[in-house]
């Protein structure tokens, strides 16, 4: 009996050890493209495990207690081997055939279900078998149709694959003779639906290494490009902290990720004057980043007016507005004047200038509306003296809504305790110690929320 069923033997091992191989892979690489993998391996498995079980050879060499419940194993198996196979070709679709595959996702759920409470509960374990054939069917011959019309290929497909049309049209015609020949009483080949299925599962591997390989190909490229960018975005910030009489002065920049929205920037003027602008753009990413490039840009046609925090914004708001596209900035710029001893601020929707002094801290809100909320916004001034020892922050949202592991944020109050027991700190050491402390109150496995930006004025 042993040397009739090896062939059976052969190909549930070959079976088994792809499903396992893919599902392995899938498991140690853990990331969301490779999902693919993941129910190939499932489905590979599953269709491995049918063939042992259907072997009774291999079937008694497992534990005596389970011989009874061949049939049962058998029928859970055949009731819920398409869903995995469904997944996987809904990661190959697009557009309305993805949406037709999640809907015989449903169906085959529901008819996984069912068959695997019938299997159980009842005496007739292939009571739904024929519903579960037809719905295989339906799904090969749609699999068969869109993989063989070059048009819908293109227009439904992830991946192109001659390979993928050769394996699905293979399987299609010995899967739906195998389902069909209950219905039309055809004659019984054992070996031809596994055999189809060596071929399906052997391009389906092919399609799944390529779709991997252009993944990879295509996060490589992006990567390289947000290098670029990440390089492109770094030039466009100052280079270091002006050189100004009695101030002493420390930025940093932290994004979120590759290229960020925050952005900062000194105007220098002579040794003693000087301006101070730093903006936060709504979101996160490359759109968030072009925008502020743009506010760079920006600047460049409000130096003359550099001196009137009011007209700056201005300036900055009416040449943004047209340009957002339904994004908005918060932005705060500070003029300093050291010879004359005097600073002026204005904000536009953005957190509040903080100033240390004689063991208080201040805040200054001073603001207008977000930068492209409205072409003609007013943005009120504030005009602050300037006294020895004088200490100024401007930062971005990131610093107070950090969050920890409970989802409770950073805060004002935790800001201004880190400014105050530090107060002896340089600018550039207080800077340093912020981030420390920012990052220690989100979770150590956490990646950054919010990209950060902390500019420190201390007036000697």
């Amino acid at each position: 009996m042993l040397r009739e069923q090896v062939g059976g033997i052969y190909l549930s091992a070959f079976f088994l050890f792809i499903g396992l191989g893919a599902g392995g892979i899938a498991a140690i690489r853990r990331r969301r493209e490779d999902r693919i993998l993941l129910w190939f391996g499932i489905f590979s498995v599953m269709y491995g495990a049918r063939i042992l079980a259907q072997i009774p050879a291999a079937f008694t060499a497992l534990p005596q207690s389970i011989w009874p419940n061949r049939n049962d194993v058998i029928a859970v198996i055949t009731y819920l081997i398409i869903i995995p196979g469904v997944l996987f070709w809904i990661e190959l679709s697009c557009g309305g055939f993805r949406r037709f595959l999640n809907i015989a996702l449903v169906a085959a759920v529901v008819v996984g279900a069912s068959g695997v409470v019938i299997a159980f509960l009842s005496d007739s374990p292939y009571r739904y078998l024929p519903v579960n054939n037809l719905l295989a069917i339906t799904v090969l011959l749609s699999l068969a149709v869109v993989n063989a019309a070059p048009r819908l290929a293109g227009r439904f497909l992830v991946l192109r694959s001659r390979v993928a049309v050769a394996g699905t049209l293979v399987l299609a015609v010995g899967a739906v003779y195998n389902n069909a020949r209950i219905f039309l009483h055809l004659r019984d080949y054992p070996f031809f639906e596994p055999l189809a299925f060596v071929v399906y599962v052997v391009s389906l591997g092919y399609v799944a290494a390529e779709k991997l390989s252009a993944d990879g190909r295509r996060l490589l490229a992006i990567e390289n490009e947000l290098a670029i960018a990440r390089e492109i975005q770094s030039s466009i910030l100052p280079t270091g902290p002006p050189d100004l009489k009695g101030l002493r002065i420390a930025a940093t920049y932290l994004p979120m990720t590759a290229v960020a929205g925050d952005f900062y920037d000194f105007i220098s003027v002579d040794s003693c004057r000087a301006g101070f602008l730093i903006a936060d753009v709504a979101g996160h990413g490359v759109p968030a980043a072009l925008i502020a490039a743009m506010i760079k840009v920006a600047m460049q046609s409000v130096l003359p007016c550099a001196p009137d925090p009011a007209a700056v914004l201005r300036g900055l708001n009416r040449i943004l507005s047209g340009q957002l596209r339904s994004q908005f900035v918060s932005a705060a710029y500070m003029w300093i004047d050291t010879e004359r001893q005097q600073a002026f601020y204005s904000a536009a929707g953005h957190p509040p200038l903080l100033l240390w002094r004689g063991g208080r801290l201040e805040r200054f809100e001073s603001n207008g509306l977000l930068i492209g909320v409205l072409p003609d916004s007013e943005f009120p001034v504030c005009q602050i003296p300037l006294t020895p020892h004088d200490r100024f922050l401007l930062y971005t949202d990131g610093i107070v809504e950090a969050e920890n592991a409970g989802g409770e944020p950073f805060g004002d109050a935790r800001l201004e305790q880190v400014v105050r027991a530090n107060y002896a700190r340089t600018p550039a050491e207080l800077s340093q110690h912020m981030v420390s402390e920012i990052r220690r109150w989100q979770p150590a496995a956490a990646t950054q929320q919010d990209d950060i930006t902390l500019v420190v004025i201390d007036v000697a």
